[in-house]
């Protein structure tokens, strides 16, 4: 059965676009001066939670079943009227505020984001706005359709993932290759999708008088403290810094599996010989073992999570028609976050529910911020908040200190959630720098096969190590395999950028792990009512991401690998 999240708060006004239209044509007309503003943003506000509650309860809908034609209308119904016109209106609101001159005190931040959303704003790109947001609800029916038959039994592509733990290397093989094999099969349905949307961000991007898209991306994303270029500078220091750490990573792997070469079904079984860590056989399992350890790294967090275990707003196990990946989303009128996942009983569920758990916390910490404007975190900041709570709560997967494991099961959890971060960096090299290609090169990446080629290199460069020969349409159509790339396009260097800031947060919590925790609470509770480098200081981190900080980072997490190694 599909999930459903609580019934919406009594005081949820109406959204239909009928009943929300003559709140902003009321607004619009109304006086804006000195005496009216702080009551005019606070109506403001109060119509965006409005919308934005609808837009997360519709979605998550649409996501809990993909199957469900009812759930997919609704949403795009919701998508054609309400976000369509409501988004035009409130451009005109802020339109109308930035004519007026006035910036209420604490409202700095706010007003600088929609001055940089107004200039790319043209009523023009509102259908194709709503076109683009029906193909990513495309996009989501066919990687959640998936499934192949293994066993006589039917399994979806996260549910074949545990079986890519077994010792038996063949059978690892065998299973590796058939999930291949069934996302191979949606290769040229993803082509045409992507053509769809690269031309629709072109003519947006056109729509808006500028020259390409990642220029449109970069205004509308409001990123003002780091540019295009720092991106490309990024992704070299990743290449001298990250890229060799992740290859003693593999290299490491590859010897004490004993193999030849590394092949990509080498990837996730446990390289000690040991069984798959299996904390726990049930949904509930999981809450138990994620509010146990969140206990342990702060009380209050610990508290937001049973908050949201109580309300019900919690979607966590995998299942036909469910589509892929895992989000935290906003009930804005509710003042509560929801968590979506696709939990099929592995660790890694463990570390995705903390993660999301982290975005959860952001919101219930900034909820008492006045105005929605105030909430609207950077990303780059949005992604510490998620990967920061993973690292803080590593010392506590033991079962002495409130987790599931024994001392060596917990060590050799902390060592795969290190060297995922130090794999992690090349890879987000490899998506961020696809995109930056893709927008640049619009002649070749309009066309799916130059897409593969380009993808094929990145690739081949950041990640050496693993023996793809005879692999190649599996390699080249790895950026299919990547849903941001579909539907958040640019939104990935944000992780890269949040795990240094998380790391140098990690780094400080182990002198004075209350005093991380404490400044983790504080930087979340600014919510976006301050610059990103002032969000990250909060933290205790520098917003910098040059190869000397990498340098530094990478340093700290192969160190704390050599001292969980004995352990193990």
């Amino acid at each position: 059965m599909a999930f459903r999240l609580p019934a919406a708060p009594d005081g949820l006004m109406a959204t239909q676009w009928t009943d929300l239209s003559p709140r902003y044509d009321e607004l619009l007309s109304r006086p804006l001066d000195a005496d009216t503003i702080h009551q005019w943003l606070a109506d403001w506000s109060l119509l965006s939670e409005a919308v934005g509650e609808m837009s997360t309860r519709l979605g998550v809908a649409a996501d809990a079943d993909t199957a469900d034609a009812e759930a997919e209308r609704a949403l795009l119904a919701f998508v054609r009227e309400t976000l369509r016109n409501s988004e035009a209106k409130s451009n005109a609101l802020a339109a109308r505020l930035l004519a007026s001159d006035l910036c209420p005190p604490g409202f700095e931040e706010p007003l600088r984001r929609l001055r940089a959303s107004d200039e790319i704003f043209t009523e023009a790109n509102l259908p194709l706005l709503a076109d683009e947001r029906e193909l990513e609800t495309h996009t989501s029916k066919i990687l959640g359709s998936r499934t192949v038959s293994l066993d006589g039994e039917e399994r979806t592509i996260p549910q074949l993932q545990p079986l890519l733990e077994s010792h038996d290397r063949a059978r690892r093989e065998e299973v590796w290759r058939l999930s291949e094999a069934r996302q191979l099969d949606d290769r040229e349905a993803l082509n045409d999708l992507w053509v769809r949307f690269y031309s629709l961000r072109q003519e947006i991007a056109a729509n808006a008088g500028l020259s390409d898209y990642r220029a449109y991306v970069w205004k509308g994303a409001w990123r003002f403290d780091y540019t295009p270029q720092d991106c490309e500078a990024f992704g070299r220091a990743i290449l001298d810094v990250a890229v060799p750490a992740a290859a003693r990573v593999y290299e490491r792997r590859r010897a004490r599996l004993g193999v030849p070469t590394l092949r990509p079904w080498d990837l996730a079984v446990d390289p000690y010989g040991e069984e798959p860590l299996r904390p726990l056989t049930a949904v509930a399992d999981l809450e138990d073992i994620v509010s146990g350890i969140v206990g342990h790294v702060d009380p209050v967090l610990q508290g937001c999570f049973e908050t949201m275990r109580a309300g019900g707003l919690l979607d966590l196990g995998n299942r036909k028609n469910k589509a892929p990946g895992a989000y935290s989303a906003s009930l804005p009128m509710s003042k509560r976050p929801c968590i979506f996942m696709n939990a099929v009983g592995h660790h890694e569920d463990v570390e995705v529910l903390i993660h999301e758990l982290g975005h959860a916390c952001h919101a219930f910490l900034s909820a008492d911020l006045p105005l929605v404007h105030l909430r609207q975190v950077p990303m780059e900041f949005c992604e510490v908040a998620s990967m920061g709570l993973v690292y803080l709560a590593c010392p506590y997967f033991q079962r002495e200190r409130g987790g599931c494991y024994s001392a060596r099961e917990a060590a050799r959890a902390t060592i795969a959630a290190i060297e995922r971060a130090l794999l992690f960096w090349p890879y987000m090299a490899v998506v961020d720098g696809f995109q930056h290609w893709a927008y640049l090169h619009p002649d070749d990446a309009s066309q799916p096969a130059r897409c593969d080629e380009a993808w094929a290199e990145l690739f081949t460069r950041f990640t050496p190590g693993v023996d793809y020969s005879g692999l190649d349409a599996t390699l080249a159509t790895g950026w299919q395999r990547k849903p941001h790339i579909f539907g958040s396009p640019f939104y990935y260097v944000e992780y890269g950028l949040a795990q240094l800031g998380a790391v140098q947060l990690w780094r400080l919590s182990q002198s004075d792990s209350e005093g991380a925790a404490a400044a983790y609470r504080r930087a979340l509770s600014l919510g976006g009512s301050v610059p990103l480098p002032e969000l990250f200081a909060a933290a205790g981190a520098r917003f910098e991401f040059d190869a000397g900080t990498l340098r530094e980072a990478v340093g700290f997490l192969e160190e704390a690998i050599e001292a969980l190694l004995p352990l193990t």
